[in-house]
């Protein structure tokens, strides 16, 4: 990624679409409405990138909206992306920011939404503040509902909070809400660790020097670990609640509440896990084994205290703790012990 004395759009909007149509459709058609709202002077390109979806997603985009802005014409250009391979997250937005032209960089997933004025905001904030490297929305469910939109960094501890349930039953604590920083004001603006991935807004200069995602995380950790790296190189993360995004995803626990996993929900959770320990072992090192160790432990004592009951919904809670540790267990070996990240796609 290079630096220019100028570049030829305000923003370049990235979009990666994996087999969500419909609401991509939704995305950028409040996207196109949100950009028309900016400045007459702003110029912003949108590229998404479709990661071989199989609901005809890259055709929908191609006949719906890069037909319909060329760009002789329009300040709003929409271009397409197609790989015929799942890259991962991760990956695919470092497709898009290579050829990304705009000043400011802006992530946002398919099925994320601006409230109006909130994309004007951000640029806004940013100009304002020159050592914010990244910025953070305040995420909405569609009724509204708060989702944790300013983070923490992992470590044991704060894992431990998380699969032990203490940091959902205490959220208004310091010391139990800090995962999430869930004892925080949400309408207090702050820095943090990190923000999610569902919108964030990126600084040209932050990437040069930090570098854009490491396609070793398929999925999950891969804005942590963006995050944590652009932090070091001396530039802040922060979280502006006045830059309102509906976001669809994300509404349920961070853990799986299913008793009963299915074949892909049990695949979906092998690759927090990799990620897991992929995070752990490129940051922390040995504590990696640690990582591995506090799930074990945990889905063990969870396993042993509900095995011998005769509540069917208390066998049903040992089964999946013994689910859940055979799944660290293969996830462990498939990484090495977090050393090596396991052939795309996952």
């Amino acid at each position: 990624m290079k630096l220019l004395a100028s570049y030829p759009y305000d923003l370049s909007v990235v979009i990666i679409s994996f087999n969500t149509r419909d609401l991509l459709r939704e995305c950028l058609d409040s996207l196109l409405a949100e950009c028309a709202r900016l400045p007459e002077s702003m110029a912003v390109e949108i590229l998404v990138v479709d990661n071989a979806s199989r609901d005809n997603s890259a055709e929908m985009v191609a006949r719906e909206f890069v037909s319909a802005s060329p760009e002789s014409n329009s300040r709003f250009v929409v271009r397409l992306i197609s790989s015929n391979v799942n890259l991962g997250f991760g990956a695919a937005n470092n497709v898009a920011l290579e050829q990304a032209q705009g000043r400011y960089l802006v992530l946002l997933n398919s099925d994320a939404f601006f409230h109006e004025g909130a994309l004007a905001r951000a640029v806004e904030l940013m100009d304002a503040n020159p050592t914010t490297g990244v910025g953070g929305a305040r995420l909405v469910s569609r009724d509204g509902g708060w989702q944790p939109s300013a983070r923490c960094f992992h470590s044991i501890w704060n894992d431990a909070l998380v699969i032990t349930g203490l940091s959902g039953r205490f959220p208004h604590s310091r010391i139990f809400g800090a995962p999430d920083r869930t004892w925080a004001d949400p309408n207090q603006a702050a820095n943090v660790d990190w923000v999610p991935g569902a919108f964030s807004i990126l600084r040209r200069s932050a990437l040069v020097k930090a570098g854009c995602f490491d396609p070793a995380f398929f999925l999950y950790y891969e804005e942590v670990d963006l995050c944590r790296r652009i932090k070091a190189a001396g530039f802040k993360i922060s979280y502006w609640p006045d830059v309102v995004v509906t976001h669809i995803g994300g509404e349920s626990s961070r853990q799986l509440s299913s008793l009963t996993f299915s074949k892909s929900a049990s695949q979906v959770v092998k690759w927090r896990m990799r990620s897991t320990l992929l995070y752990y072992r490129k940051h922390h090192g040995s504590k990696a084994r640690m990582a591995y160790w506090l799930e074990q432990c945990l889905y063990g004592i969870r396993q042993l205290r509900n095995r011998n009951s005769s509540d069917p919904t208390r066998q049903q809670r040992a089964e999946e703790s013994a689910l859940m540790a055979g799944l660290m267990r293969q996830a462990w070996q498939e990484t090495q012990g977090g050393r090596i990240s396991p052939p795309r796609p996952w």
